[in-house]
């Protein structure tokens, strides 16, 4: 799927629904990050997607916190049931939303891997996917 393909409404949330958003424009290309920040906060990786700050919307947050990870993120996550949800840099003019905290059907498809130099010991990245060391692909 081509970026101007990509879904031009989207909506998701957490698990318990306490958190929910809606994006209201395009959405970027899918990639799995797997620095160690990443690795601790899902146990594997986080695959994510993002858009405009403009294009996204806050439906409910009362149970929505964030954690400043690093000086430059902070990650947004439901202190209910504890999904992971969000990854942003509040310099960026993007944010970023987990994958699979966006209702299906998503029309989205895993792009790229990055941070993969920091990947964890315990599998091994073997789908034919661009791979990027360090940083982001885009």
């Amino acid at each position: 799927m081509t970026v101007e393909q990509k879904p031009l409404r989207a909506a998701g949330g957490c698990l318990c629904g306490k958190v929910r958003y809606e994006v209201r424009g395009k959405l970027g290309p899918v990639y799995a990050c797997h620095c160690s920040q990443c690795r601790r906060t899902t146990g594997y990786c986080l695959v994510t997607t993002s858009t405009r700050r403009a294009n996204f919307h806050l439906v409910r947050d009362a149970t929505l916190r964030w954690y400043e990870s690093s000086p430059r993120a902070r990650r947004g996550f439901c202190a209910a049931c504890g999904s992971t949800l969000f990854w942003d840099a509040p310099e960026e003019n993007y944010i970023c939303m987990t994958a699979g905290s966006i209702d299906p059907p998503t029309g989205l498809a895993l792009e790229c891997h990055i941070y993969t130099e920091d990947k964890g010991d315990f599998y091994e990245i073997a789908d034919g996917l661009r791979s990027m060391p360090q940083g982001s692909a885009g």
